[in-house]
């Protein structure tokens, strides 16, 4: 059986002091909670994400990092920067990271080799455009861009990977897949990863929807086969909304 994973993506939001309260409100709501709970907050929040969850069944996680170590990337957040700090998770490749940053499949795989080197967990998005959904090759571009996204990797390394499955025209729109659109393309997923990696591989890997997930679809999209929790938006920056979904 694989553990319901929940994250939240807070995007650009929340200062540091808003960080510590929102935290404070929601680590008593998800207190009881058998599914993991992890919040990806703002570079400039992540310390008082890390002091606000000690204690707590609430991990932190950063919304990005460059695959370089050091050196002259001004802007950039190196790996063992975030691990010194007690982060465990990182998003990788997220729909508005390639769009308003020009990331592309190939850099997304060197960020995923370089957080396993530094023993961070990637999650890694995938997801289509509505043009590509209405052109019938959902499947074969989500496909591709889990293949290309783990590539160099060991079966044991993908099997700790997450993969979200984040279908770009449901990002931030109020529009949401199917429980069986969303169903669809994680056994997609988890059938390539099952293809590259094996059988263990795809059994143990994670995969998440994200794409306008809410409190009152949330239990739904979790109880499919092939849905492991979600990563959640809007729905994450409102303790009372974001712990319904943990619960789910």
């Amino acid at each position: 059986m694989r553990q319901t994973v929940v994250a939240g993506n807070w995007k650009m939001n929340k200062t540091p002091a808003q960080t510590t309260e929102l935290i404070n409100e929601l680590k008593p709501l998800v207190a009881e909670s058998k599914n993991k709970c992890i919040v990806c907050v703002p570079f400039t929040s992540l310390a008082n994400a890390i002091e606000a969850t000690k204690g707590s069944n609430i991990e932190v996680g950063a919304q990005n990092m460059y695959f370089e170590e050091s050196g002259a990337y001004t802007g950039e957040i190196a790996p063992d920067m975030l691990c010194e700090m007690g982060v465990k998770y990182v998003i990788i490749g997220h729909s508005e990271r390639r769009q308003y940053f020009a990331e592309t499949d190939e850099t997304v795989n060197k960020k995923v080799i370089k957080a396993f080197e530094h023993g961070l967990t990637p999650i890694i998005c995938v997801g289509e455009s509505l043009e590509q959904r209405e052109q019938g090759i959902t499947v074969e571009l989500c496909s591709m861009q889990t293949k290309i996204a783990l590539k160099s990797l060991s079966a044991d390394q993908v099997k700790k990977c997450i993969i979200a499955y984040e279908p770009i025209w449901a990002i931030g729109t109020g529009k949401t897949a199917t429980t069986d659109q969303a169903e669809e393309v994680c056994k997609a997923i988890r059938e390539t990863v099952e293809e590259v990696f094996g059988k263990d591989a795809a059994n143990e890997i994670i995969i998440q929807y994200g794409g306008s997930v809410n409190a009152g679809n949330s239990k739904e999209l979790f109880e499919k086969e092939n849905i492991d929790g979600g990563l959640v938006g809007g729905a994450s920056l409102k303790a009372a909304d974001f712990s319904v979904i943990v619960n789910s």
